[in-house]
């Protein structure tokens, strides 16, 4: 997996640069901080390539803030208040990020051809390699915690404007105080605190699942058997591995699909697989839940990139399935576009 590492400032000789110290000494200051960030500029912006984008300008912004910094302090609050800043201003004037369930309209007819909208910035997936570089001894212990992540929670803050968004992800997951935030964001202590009871009023209105660990047994077992099914194209097994109040969405497609006859009639319909071996699912993990890079077979008999699945498994079955199409997503994850 290759991910990005924040470009260093030029310059590594003491006094080269702000404060007392090296480039060399800064950044490896801020590298243990550098996932955390990323992870909170993700929440911000419902992006990957734009929490990437905000993880540099962040490092820059406080490389050149550096000699104002008077430990008043933790480092680790300067620098996120940095972040944070930085998103709020990366994020005037620009549209929220929806997932096709979250734009008010009702459910699909998968007996119409899904169409393409191109033109909506649609939620992005996390690749959990880039949060987590191996799974933690103890869960409790991971510095990014998976429920800040998971994608219903960060769909629910696209809804937010982007104070609330910031006051919210301030108080509630980086756990700072009504104070630290009003001065983080120039903005008085009642502000932030009626600011954050209107996104908690609306955060409480969010369907909370309560997805299966992937080290569950029963998880595993029906999580091969969904492969199974897709890779023989055997829909009906598909179907019966659902559960009954399923959700179907996929980016960029508009559409989002209820209940598994529904879900089964949109991929019998619409998935250009012909039959057994057209298909074949690579695991991978996302927003703290599995994941499966799909592969089509085209016409020339080679499989190539064709969608990002996050499957959520409840005691139920599959519950609720989120399929990303494009295949530049695949290099984001650290897979090829093609299967050998």
């Amino acid at each position: 997996m290759t991910t990005t590492t924040p470009a260093q400032p030029s310059g590594t000789a003491p006094g080269a640069g702000p404060g007392d110290l090296t480039a060399d000494e800064f950044a490896e200051r801020l590298a243990p901080m550098r996932r955390e960030i990323l992870a909170h500029c993700y929440r911000m912006t419902g992006s990957v390539h734009d929490a990437e984008d905000m993880l540099q300008e962040t490092y820059l912004r406080a490389w050149r803030a550096m000699r104002g910094f008077e430990n008043r302090s933790s480092l680790r609050t300067w620098v996120f208040r940095i972040a944070t800043n930085t998103c709020l201003t990366h994020l005037e004037g620009r549209r929220r990020r929806p997932l096709p369930t979250g734009i008010g309209a009702p459910a699909a007819d998968p007996r119409d051809q899904p169409r393409e909208d191109l033109g909506t910035p649609w939620l992005e997936p996390l690749p959990d390699a880039l949060v987590w570089s191996q799974p933690a001894a103890d869960p409790a212990e991971t510095t990014v915690h998976r429920d800040s992540v998971r994608l219903a929670f960060v769909a629910a803050l696209q809804h937010l404007t982007a104070q609330q968004r910031a006051v919210l992800l301030l108080r509630d997951v980086l756990a700072w105080s009504a104070a630290e935030v009003a001065d983080a964001l120039a903005l008085s202590v009642a502000a932030v605190n009626s600011t954050l009871q209107r996104a908690r009023a609306h955060m409480a209105n969010v369907q909370h699942l309560t997805p299966m660990e992937p080290t569950d047994p029963r998880h595993r077992a029906l999580v091969e058997r969904y492969v199974a099914a897709f890779e023989a194209y055997d829909v009906a097994a598909i179907v019966e591995l659902l559960a009954a109040d399923v959700v179907w969405e996929m980016p960029p497609f508009p559409g989002w699909y209820a209940g598994p006859q529904a879900v089964g009639e949109l991929i019998g319909t619409w998935c250009p697989a012909q039959g057994p071996g057209d298909m074949r699912m690579v695991p991978t993990s996302a927003n703290g839940l599995p994941a499966f890079a799909l592969y089509m077979r085209n016409e020339e008999g080679r499989h190539e990139a064709f969608q990002v699945q996050q499957v959520t498994v409840t005691q139920d079955g599959v519950r609720h399935v989120t399929a990303w199409f494009g295949a530049e997503l695949f290099a984001r994850f650290g897979l090829p576009a093609h299967l050998a």
